[in-house]
């Protein structure tokens, strides 16, 4: 369906990609993975038409039709909610003109031609899409993947402008897939979805007809969704056979047998070596050597990919806690006529690992800003234990580092009376050695604000760590560290995150926060998910 063939292009000095090539398939799932500043975006970009290749090129059939999510930054307004979504279907004569053309074209093409079988499938879709212009099917269908996406049948005739950014990207995914284009392009979908909804979204996926292409740092997410992996890598693209999970495997079998075909080659050499050394003098041997020699001239030399630099990270060892580590009793907060809690008892003990979980606008961050007394509330009590030390990482702390301050400064200011504390050794673990620690934090991306962030939690001790969304802009292998040093620390941990792999590997709790009502459960996040399913089902069948 798209073919990317021989594509080099550089940013600045740095080499993206190095005659890059691929075939998407009309029913490729694909993950595109890749280091920060690997070329992900500007792949998607080229993808789209709106960015050219240095040489080579990127084509695909006048049929095809691309729609792409962004990260952030798309905001409607003016129209209903119900009648944004509905905009999405366009115009019936243009789909109708498609159809046409498409048929006329089918006239002039192999029919043993995989691009004949793709156009048929597409002339499919289109037809069905036609069918679902008739009112009834048109309403059911936005009300289905309105709903699945968190919003409620109240929300259908609203002003899309009195919604926030994140349910905005909720809109805008909404129509993508009512428009059902040859290929959707998410990138990091999950940002803006709760468990909730993030669980719709993937079943809705798996049954989606034309071809998907997503970047997520959600490792969760991936696996459920595609069944093959493009990784860029210091400027190759190199296609595996199957979800993130497989991909991990299957590179670092490739890793340990390179590894070892090196280790082979390098102890040939040295034998060569040696016996050209020993008998370069005899004349006897002379022919053998000039052999062994030539031998070397034409050797292809194996080489082991480079390791993209890792983050370290570790939290401080928390001082000795008590029992009772948060003590909530009739909690109410209220938002001037929105009431977020009335009445919440919560309690909270040494060593809990719990993630905060619920539909967006629940209450979760007003929680963790709560128990971090970050956030006044109206009625009720918030008891610390006798030795408590919280230590907080807000949702929205990477974006309120001070833009004048250089990152050692920002990272230095965290550390007052810390006698103990490292900022340059945090910063070097967090890959801002040298010069990277003199930049000015308004020149940093959003994954190396968190990483700012995350540092300056480290200049001061604490035994419960309140972590609110810590893993937005985090590659997966970050990620993963910080999974490692949450497991190593020796304290009590509360997530508020909807990131499912990320949670199920550290947590032993889940605390719903919904409406009206919270829970505790002991199970991690994929155990709720499948118990909320369970109850729905229940639900249904009574």
């Amino acid at each position: 369906m798209i073919t990317i063939n021989q594509v080099t292009h550089n940013f600045g000095k740095k080499v993206l990609y190095n005659g890059i090539n691929c075939v998407i398939g009309a029913h490729d799932r694909i993950a595109l993975v890749g280091s920060n500043g690997s070329g992900k975006t500007t792949l998607l970009r080229m993808l789209m038409g709106e960015v050219d290749p240095d040489k080579g090129s990127i084509d695909y059939p006048d049929y095809v039709s691309i729609g792409y999510l962004p990260q952030d930054g798309i905001s409607v307004s003016g129209r209903s909610l119900y009648d944004e979504a509905k905009s999405a279907f366009g115009d019936i004569l243009e789909l109708q003109g498609k159809i046409e053309k498409a048929d006329a074209d089918l006239l002039e093409m192999d029919t043993e031609s995989e691009e004949y079988y793709d156009l048929i499938d597409a002339i499919g879709d289109w037809e069905l899409q036609l069918e679902e212009f008739e009112p009834q099917k048109m309403k059911s269908r936005i009300e289905r993947i309105l709903t699945g996406m968190g919003f409620s049948m109240d929300d259908m005739q609203r002003d899309t402008g009195e919604f926030s950014g994140g349910w905005q990207m909720r809109i805008a995914l909404a129509k993508l897939l009512l428009q059902n284009p040859s290929l959707l392009i998410l990138d990091e979908p999950t940002n803006h979805l709760d468990i909730v909804s993030q669980h719709w979204v993937e079943q809705y996926l798996k049954n989606y007809h034309g071809a998907l292409i997503v970047i997520s740092h959600d490792r969760a997410f991936l696996d459920e969704v595609t069944n093959r992996t493009l990784e860029l890598k210091l400027g190759q693209l190199n296609s595996f056979k199957g979800n993130y999970s497989y991909y991990k495997k299957e590179s670092e079998k490739q890793i340990e047998v390179l590894r070892k075909a090196h280790k082979n080659q390098q102890k040939e050499i040295s034998e060569i070596k040696d016996f050209i050394n020993k008998f370069r003098s005899n004349v006897k041997k002379a022919s053998m050597v000039q052999s062994r020699i030539k031998q070397l001239e034409k050797m292809e030399i194996i080489e082991i990919p480079r390791e993209e630099k890792k983050i370290f990270f570790r939290f401080p060892p928390p001082p000795p806690s008590s029992a009772k580590v948060i003590t909530i009793k009739d909690l109410h907060k209220a938002y001037g006529d929105n009431v977020v809690f009335d009445g919440l008892d919560l309690r909270i003990d040494k060593g809990d690992r719990i993630a905060v979980v619920g539909v967006n606008g629940a209450g979760k961050s007003t929680l963790a800003r709560i128990m971090a007394d970050q956030e006044p509330y109206q009625g009720g009590e918030v008891e610390k234990g006798l030795n408590t030390v919280i230590s907080y990482f807000a949702q929205t702390q990477a974006d309120e580092l001070n833009p004048a301050k250089s990152v050692l400064d920002e990272v230095e200011a965290a550390a007052v009376n810390n006698p103990d504390a490292n900022p340059r050794a945090a910063l070097g673990a967090l890959l801002f050695s040298g010069d990277e620690a003199l930049k000015k934090t308004e020149v940093l991306s959003g994954g190396e604000k968190n990483r700012v962030a995350l540092a300056k939690m480290l200049m001061k001790p604490g035994n419960c760590l309140i972590l609110d969304e810590p893993t937005n802009h985090l590659d997966i292998k970050s990620k993963e560290v910080l999974q490692d040093a949450i497991n190593e620390f020796d304290g009590t941990v509360i997530l508020v995150s909807h990131d499912r792999a990320f949670l199920d590997g550290v947590v032993n709790k889940v605390l719903e926060v919904a409406p009206g009502s919270t829970r505790m459960l002991t199970c991690n996040v994929t155990e709720y998910v499948e118990r909320l399913e369970k109850e729905m089902a229940e639900k249904s069948d009574s």
